[in-house]
């Protein structure tokens, strides 16, 4: 189950509690689903009760406690508990894990493209400055990965206004992580940095941990085993970061598409390739070490990493290498 799932199961939670009459209120469009915060419980949290609280004139630990008896049981759902003045706290299924391999693999590059905003019409504004053409440009592959519809030009609908930036070119990587990795309202990057192969360049970072991905899948051929997703096994807290990271990526490009920001791509892209970098030293046998089930599970999951780091540079208009 995906942060999106999860949304998804939260609302039709408020529909069934509003179409039994445990509730009197209208059905929001969407639910906001975030990381547990410190203080908090499970991995991910919602504050849904409180917003609901209100409307429906009853306290937000009621509403809480309406919503939590409609999720219990739910499949991939471990743990549903109401924390604080009622925010609702989420443990996944550790079974999930695999699923969300397994999904990420069978979407390839295109997991996390949804349909939130279908029905959406965004109009960009025309733009000559070579910045504010280069965020139009991957605001519309961004808006169609999440359903909307995109068009040139003035008229009705919504316009988009890209602010501008330094002049220059975009034709490389590392101009265009210059020019997108800024917020827009903030000055683009340093190109020059972006250019140099090291650990303290984010550019590098990402594109290496995806060619790590590829480089694992060969040695691994080698070795003889190849990628199976399931239990990542002992310790698992290697994984969990990168887990969560791959968990996050469709609402990194929802939130992304929604507030126009292509810099959130880039930045989530970030802390995929440092959980993973992080974890690929888990992925191989070491020594006399022999392939075991957990090796190709890790395997199947370094793999989903390299999908998601390759689609989401995709959507910047960055080259994914396979080697660096």
């Amino acid at each position: 189950m995906t942060p999106a799932d999860l949304s998804l199961t939260v609302l039709r939670a408020v529909r069934r509690a509003v179409d039994d009459g445990a509730l009197r209120v209208d059905v929001p469009p969407r639910v906001k689903i975030e990381r547990a915060r410190p203080g908090g419980a499970g991995e991910y949290a919602s504050s849904i009760a409180l917003a609901l609280a209100r409307p429906a004139g009853r306290s937000a630990l009621d509403v809480a406690g309406i919503l939590e008896e409609r999720l219990r049981g739910v499949p991939g759902l471990r743990a549903v508990e109401i924390t604080g003045p009622g925010f609702l706290n989420f443990t996944l299924r550790s079974d999930t894990d695999a699923d969300l391999v397994r999904e990420i693999l069978a979407a390839g590059t295109s997991y996390g493209h949804g349909t939130a905003l279908a029905g959406t019409v965004v109009r960009l504004a025309g733009a000559t400055e070579a910045r504010a053409a280069l965020v139009a440009e991957t605001l519309v592959r961004l808006l169609r990965s999440q359903g909307a519809g995109v068009e040139a030009g003035s008229g009705d609908g919504e316009r988009v206004h890209v602010h501008p930036g330094a002049p220059g070119g975009h034709g490389t990587d590392a101009v265009r992580w210059a020019f997108l990795r800024a917020a827009p309202h903030d000055r683009p990057l340093d190109p020059g940095p972006l250019l140099v192969p090291h650990e303290r360049n984010p550019l590098f970072r990402v594109q290496y941990a995806h060619s790590r991905t590829r480089r694992l899948l060969v040695n691994a051929r080698q070795l003889g085993f190849t990628p199976e997703p399931g239990r990542p096994g002992h310790p698992r807290h290697h994984a969990a970061p990168l887990l969560g990271a791959l968990r996050d990526h469709p609402l990194a490009l929802l939130s992304a598409a929604r507030h126009r920001a292509p810099d959130r791509v880039a930045r989530h892209l970030e802390a995929v390739a440092d959980a993973l970098l992080a974890f690929q030293h888990t992925v191989l046998p070491l020594g006399d070490e022999k392939p075991s089930a957990a090796h190709r599970s890790r395997l199947a999951l370094a793999e989903a990493a390299g999908t998601v780091l390759a689609g989401g540079l995709s959507v910047l208009g960055i080259s994914a290498p396979d080697r660096i």
